[in-house]
């Protein structure tokens, strides 16, 4: 009686999320791990990052019997599929790897190609085509969820300090004269409620000049005309020329991701600092860029993985003293594949001429060894107190 019960009550909180949502749903109660069908969802082109958002948020599809760790297949109406992949709540594959993501602040699901190929592109994708999303099996990738499932929070009174709270602070490694170079999250983009914190540090360390990572002009713009924008010092570094809209996704390794990058260095050289690198959290494109920095002033392998994990103390508390399990997974599975774009897939950074690799990874990118040389006098001067 007690199943019967529970199958009932099961169908009916189905049928509401049906009728709200407008998914046809196929449920099979009689296998222990039910299996379930999400039918003729409209997709949707998410193009900062080249993905495919599918028209349910994260709570409705969730609610449908989805969840993070489960192993999915995505069938699209155009014959692209994508079979037994992961389902997180954040982008926990591996570079290049497709995975479906319940991203927390994202109005859809999204399918991907981590750090990798636009997935839109690669699909052949078109306006008006639609996914099916099939349940394969459930917790098959939950360890890897569990490990990686980390959060902050936007309430500043749980940070110790307004630079703790924005990620915000000097790029020191290597040869990088002291307080010429910085990294933060957004000082426009409040989505995370550290807008005018950044705004404020970069006020009082002089920032003169701004590589905006993340956002095109027209976005700006946008949060510029937001009623919370709050940010008065990056509004005069906007209004003067000094802040570079870049616009940049997370395939690193990609053509247009290297162009656009070549621009915005290029745009420094004829700039003075102190300079800030900035994306949204100041954390995965931000990371990466200054990463490409600091090896290429003649950072060391440690120094490189020391600042790019400061991140995550920052946000999550996430230390090798605090926590050394999610640390050395962070390590391995984020920071050395960003690495590795810079130094090369079968290579080992940690014994690699990290300057060297810098400096092809740039001329790769289309800059010049004059233009190089000049981003390295920009960020190393003789005079500066290291």
């Amino acid at each position: 009686m007690r199943n019967i019960t529970s199958k009932i009550i099961l169908i009916s909180v189905l049928c509401c999320i049906v009728f709200q949502t407008g998914c046809t749903v196929n449920v099979n109660l009689n296998n222990e791990d039910k299996t379930v069908t999400v039918s003729a969802r409209k997709v949707i082109h998410e193009e900062e990052f080249g993905g495919i958002y599918i028209d349910l948020s994260r709570e409705d599809f969730n609610a449908l019997g989805f969840d993070y760790g489960d192993e999915v297949s995505i069938y699209f109406s155009n014959g692209y599929k994508l079979e037994n992949i992961p389902y997180y709540n954040g982008y926990y594959a591996k570079t290049g790897q497709p995975l479906l993501v319940g991203y927390p602040g994202y109005p859809y699901i999204e399918a991907a190609f981590n750090d990798g190929e636009s997935l839109w592109t690669v699909a052949d994708m078109a306006e008006g085509d639609t996914a099916d999303i099939s349940l394969i099996k459930k917790g098959k990738y939950l360890d890897i969820q569990n490990a990686r499932d980390i959060h902050y929070s936007n309430d500043r009174t749980l940070y110790s300090s307004d630079e703790v709270f924005a990620n915000f602070r000097s790029v020191n490694a290597g040869n990088i004269s002291k307080n010429i170079l910085y990294r933060s999250a957004s000082p426009c983009d409040n989505i995370c409620d550290r807008a005018k914190y950044v705004d404020r540090l970069m006020q009082e360390a002089n920032i003169r000049f701004i590589l905006d990572l993340a956002d095109e002009k027209e976005q700006i713009q946008n949060y510029i005309s937001d009623d919370d924008f709050d940010s008065p010092y990056f509004l005069s570094l906007y209004d003067e020329g000094y802040v570079i809209p870049m616009a940049l996704n997370t395939n690193f390794a990609s053509a247009t991701f290297r162009e656009k990058l070549a621009y915005g260095l290029r745009s420094m050289t004829v700039h003075d600092g102190p300079y800030l690198v900035h994306c949204t959290e100041g954390k995965d494109r931000t990371g990466f860029v200054c990463m490409l920095l600091e090896a290429l002033c003649g950072a060391s392998y440690d120094e490189l993985m020391d600042d790019y994990m400061i991140t995550y103390a920052n946000y999550y508390g996430i230390t090798k003293e605090s926590d050394p399990d999610k640390y050395e997974i962070i390590v391995s599975d984020v920071f050395l594949p960003r690495l590795q774009f810079i130094t090369g897939d079968n290579s080992d950074p940690s014994k690699a001429d990290l300057s060297k690799c810098a400096e092809e990874y740039l001329k790769s990118s289309g800059l010049t060894d004059s233009e190089i040389f000049e981003i390295k006098g920009k960020l190393i001067t003789q005079s500066a107190e290291k």
